[in-house]
């Protein structure tokens, strides 16, 4: 529907799931400057601080074109190209999501990308001229960036609009960011029709290891911290100490009761598991063939335990370590696999927003040192074209067939 009727089918479905009835899907500059006057100094500098660390670990991700020579006078190298148009979807139903701009939107600028768009979903708010509005952290977040549009859709019609573009939203080649299960399955159907997504970042997860060394109180906060995620996220706690077990159980109802976000985290934990396992060696094998989103390691040997972790999409180290430093702060991405996803897929880096370009170029010694080679094998595939096309660039008596060698 929204690839057939574009801005009216995203309204409509914005009236629907969202409640809110939209005159105009662009964030104006008018809501842009007041969305910052919205957001707090002690905010803004928090964000500026994250922004900072998020940069760094980025841009020591790009890696300068290194010409490889092959054999004399055939020379290969690799170029990084920004993909030109970027899509970024932003959560912001039950949460607003804006840590997410800076996980996706900075190495999208870093890695050069000229048209960087964002749609999040929009909340009601009586007497908004646009009929609803974006989140002004979110907001704030995006221009902070360099977010070029900002576009009040969320859901599956916003994954729509970027992969198909409507009259308001352009078409991207590539969307980013998580989602509910409803976003993550349109994200894989667009992508079936040729826009490529990032990956299949659904609900969220988190898996810790806890043996008789951790601190329950820490456990129990970190396994609460995805759980109030969403009701479909699943948290799991993995020890090889019964009594550890039933510390954190007790500390999980204790701190559940404090939250604001009690009533979802109870349902997330509905969905959740608690294994105990002999040793180490059991519950690494249990965690690799989990994949977890966010693996924690709250025991002994934390340091090497972690070098036997395969399949994860970020790893937090010992009891200092939150889960939550991560997702906000300490630099590396928090947009990663979940759902098993992490047996094949990385999370979002500087890599995510370029395309690798191979380029050769070849003297004419680098051809005739490889031009036997080359008819060689193209004649035994029967692709005379194909040897044809280095011959004729030699005199004939130049090559020698490789029984005349």
């Amino acid at each position: 529907n929204v690839k057939k009727n574009g801005d009216k089918a995203v309204k409509k479905y914005s009236k629907e799931f969202d409640g809110v009835k939209l005159k105009k899907l662009q964030v104006s500059e008018k809501e842009i400057k007041a969305a910052e006057k919205l957001v707090s100094d002690e905010l803004k500098q928090a964000i500026h601080i994250a922004k900072s660390n998020i940069e760094k670990f980025h841009s020591a991700q790009w890696h300068t074109a290194e010409t490889i020579e092959t054999m004399p006078g055939v020379k290969c190298w690799r170029k990084n190209v920004a993909i030109e148009k970027v899509g970024l979807y932003v959560p912001g139903g039950t949460a607003p999501l804006f840590s997410t701009i800076l996980m996706l939107g900075i190495p999208a600028k870093l890695a050069g990308c000229k048209e960087i768009i964002l749609c999040s979903p929009p909340s009601p708010l009586s007497g908004s001229p646009g009929g609803g509005v974006v989140h002004p952290a979110i907001i704030y977040a995006a221009a902070s960036v360099g977010v070029t549009k900002i576009f009040k859709a969320g859901g599956v019609q916003a994954i729509g609009a970027m992969a198909f573009g409507t009259e308001t939203i352009p078409s991207v080649y590539k969307i980013f960011g998580p989602g509910n299960q409803y976003v993550t399955c349109a994200k894989q159907l667009v992508q079936q029709g040729g826009t490529a997504i990032d990956m299949p970042a659904g609900p969220s997860e988190v898996a810790i290891y806890a043996d008789e060394t951790a601190n329950p109180s820490y456990v129990a906060a970190d396994l609460l911290s995805q759980a109030e995620h969403g009701a479909d996220s699943q948290v799991v706690l993995v020890s090889s100490d019964l009594a550890m077990v039933n510390k954190v159980t007790e500390e999980i109802i204790t701190q559940l009761n404090k939250l604001s976000r009690k009533e979802i985290a109870e349902k997330a934990l509905e969905n959740s598991k608690i294994f105990l396992v002999n040793n180490d060696e059991e519950a690494i094998e249990l965690l690799n063939e989990y994949a977890p989103e966010h693996l924690i390691l709250s025991c002994k040997d934390a340091d090497a335990l972690a070098e036997k972790v395969i399949n994860a999409g970020s790893v937090f180290i010992g009891n200092y370590s939150p889960e939550s430093a991560g997702d906000y702060a300490s630099g590396t991405n928090h947009t990663l696999p979940t759902n098993g996803y992490a047996k094949t897929y990385s999370g979002v880096s500087i890599d995510s927003f370029v395309k690798k370009i191979t380029f050769q170029k070849l003297s004419e010694e680098g051809l005739k040192n490889i031009g036997t080679t080359v008819v060689t094998m193209a004649e035994a595939e029967g692709l005379q074209a194909h040897a044809e096309a280095v011959r004729v660039r030699m005199a004939e008596n130049t090559w020698r067939r490789p029984s005349e060698l």
